[in-house]
């Protein structure tokens, strides 16, 4: 069932009192989650953006869990708090970041392999703007989201290669068949400016 804007509106509200406070150094108050949807369990990305930077530079933090491995609330948090703090890419959210920085959670369906005769069909099954990508051999795995390759205007095979860089792999690994390439879809909410109003994403606009 698709989120509706009320419970992906609730789920970046979620995500904001969580930053808040892990920020500022507050003690968060747990509170019930108000909505069914929040207690479901689903994969999900929290991603922190500058909203005065350019698409290259406003990245400021994205960690999630690509699988449902845990409720989507507690998922959030959890999330919220490594995008915050722990993503290797980036240092520490500081205090006088909060009032720049948007929102945006993406919750995941399961992700499923993409099944080909050959890996140079693969391309041909990637939706630009709709799938996100899971490419993964051995030991090393990337993901990209969906908007990805919309932010950046990449077509599948560069999307398939982007992939695959993420994962410190050959950027063209998806054509060995031994490298596993899942597909996966995203809901994506986001606050419309910092601590704005929020809207749902469609990453085909």
């Amino acid at each position: 069932m698709p989120f509706s804007l009320e419970e992906g509106a609730a789920a970046v509200v979620l995500a904001r009192e969580t930053l808040d406070a892990h920020v500022s150094g507050a003690v968060a108050k747990p509170r019930p989650l108000s909505l069914d949807a929040l207690s479901e369990q689903r994969g999900v990305f929290v991603t922190l953006n500058l909203a005065s930077a350019s698409v290259e530079e406003r990245l400021r933090g994205c960690i999630g869990f690509p699988l449902p491995v845990k409720k989507l609330g507690e998922a959030i948090r959890e999330a919220t708090v490594a995008a915050a703090s722990e993503d290797p890419r980036f240092p520490p959210i500081a205090k006088s970041e909060l009032d720049s920085v948007v929102i945006e959670v993406s919750i995941l369906t399961r992700p499923e392999a993409i099944e080909v005769s050959r890996p140079q069909d693969l391309p041909a099954r990637v939706r630009i703007g709709t799938d996100g990508l899971i490419v993964s051999r051995s030991y090393l795995s990337g993901l990209l989201l969906p908007q990805v390759a919309t932010e950046f205007n990449l077509d599948q095979t560069e999307f398939l290669s982007q992939a695959c860089l993420k994962a410190g792999l050959p950027a063209d690994s998806w054509l060995d068949g031994e490298t596993k390439v899942q597909v996966f879809q995203a809901e994506i909410f986001a606050e419309s400016h910092p601590r704005g109003k929020v809207v749902r994403l469609n990453p085909e606009s």
